[in-house]
């Protein structure tokens, strides 16, 4: 294994910053490039882009030059999955790990043919995680290691995401659609799609084949208008999505991943969020339940909810850091915890 692993950002959205300032204080890691979506930030140094202190890397749209560099692995945090890209990374023989919409690979049909045969050209390995989808449903894998029997597994997600602005991510569920809109139905299991991939996931852990994975969704509206800083929901329109993800075996479900996001004080029906974070269950011998919730460490300052929106970035980001030692060391192919050895979080603890 090489002493540093030499890594490109593939761009410096919400989730890259975090990516990259993870990248930069780990002595395992060696950034040697950038990939820029926008124009305006070609050129310019990644360190700067990225809120820390100048890395002596300019980012660059020239995608043959940062693959001429020959990277170990490239760290994918575009919004969406481009299959096209990917094909492109693949092919060239350099391993990727991703946080954008990508876990199994299957919401993408033919695109996922591609980019497996991309792995198998160039002899390279993708891996997609995040903190949910992702990281939660590792959680549950493990949860259910200490059980003889497992009926079902259960994933409960609750998130007030009043602070959470980002519309182009929030629209596609549902939310500011009005409440009595005819095209609302299919929007949640659109929306949250990736979700389906997990519930894959959680099954071929337990080694179970599924004879569907179907979505069943409700939604709440915002009795007042609602400003979110970059958008306004009206009265009327959605600020509550509920979408209950299911992997049916039989006439039962096996697993059940749920997510529930709330916006405002002015919901109807009025759903509580008690915790932020996830519940994990695993019905069976024994039963397992574990709660998991998120706090800033004691030295964390928050000027902006922009600031605090952060940990949710670095949670999303670091699951696919840590796993760039056990994807270079992997068989070529789409990768998922299920291929891979545990993803440790070597080179995070400060040096004294």
């Amino acid at each position: 294994m090489p002493n540093k692993y030499r890594v490109v950002q593939w761009t410096t959205g919400n989730v890259g910053k975090s990516s990259v300032q993870a990248i930069a204080t780990n002595p395992l890691f060696e950034l040697v490039g950038c990939y820029a979506w926008s124009e305006d930030k070609v050129g310019r140094d990644v360190g700067e882009l990225c809120g820390i202190a100048p890395l002596g890397v300019a980012a660059t749209n020239d995608v043959d030059a940062l693959l001429a560099l020959k990277p170990d692995c490239v760290v994918y945090n575009p919004m969406w999955v481009d299959a096209d890209e990917l094909v492109r990374i693949l092919s060239a023989g350099v391993n990727v790990v991703a946080t954008a919409a990508f876990v199994t690979g299957h919401n993408l049909g033919a695109g996922r043919d591609r980019i497996a045969e991309a792995c198998r050209k160039g002899g390279s390995t993708i891996f997609g995680s995040g903190s949910s989808p992702g990281f939660a449903q590792l959680l549950a894998i493990v949860s259910a290691m200490v059980c003889d029997r497992v009926d079902k597994v259960t994933v409960n997600e609750a998130a007030d995401t009043t602070f959470y602005d980002s519309p182009a991510t929030e629209r596609p569920v549902g939310f500011g659609t009005p409440i009595d809109s005819p095209d609302l139905a299919p929007m949640a299991a659109q929306g949250t799609a990736i979700f389906a991939e997990a519930v894959r996931l959680v099954a071929d852990a337990l080694g179970v084949e599924l004879d569907d994975v179907r979505c069943e969704a409700e939604y709440a509206q915002t009795t007042a208008d609602l400003d979110l800083g970059s958008w306004t929901i009206p009265a009327g329109c959605v600020a509550g999505v509920y979408a209950s993800w299911q992997g049916i075996v039989g006439d039962k479900p096996v697993v059940e991943l749920n997510v529930r996001w709330r916006k405002g004080q002015t919901l109807d029906p009025d759903w509580k969020i008690d915790q932020d974070g996830w519940v994990i269950q695993i019905d069976g011998r024994p039963t397992v339940r574990t709660s998991v919730g998120f706090l800033p460490p004691p030295d964390f300052e928050a000027e902006t909810m922009a600031d605090f929106m952060t940990l949710g970035h670095i949670l999303t980001a670091m699951p696919t850091i840590n796993a760039i030692p056990a994807v270079v060391a992997a068989a070529p192919g789409i990768a998922t915890y299920n291929d891979l050895p545990l993803t440790l979080p070597r080179g995070v603890v400060p040096s004294a």
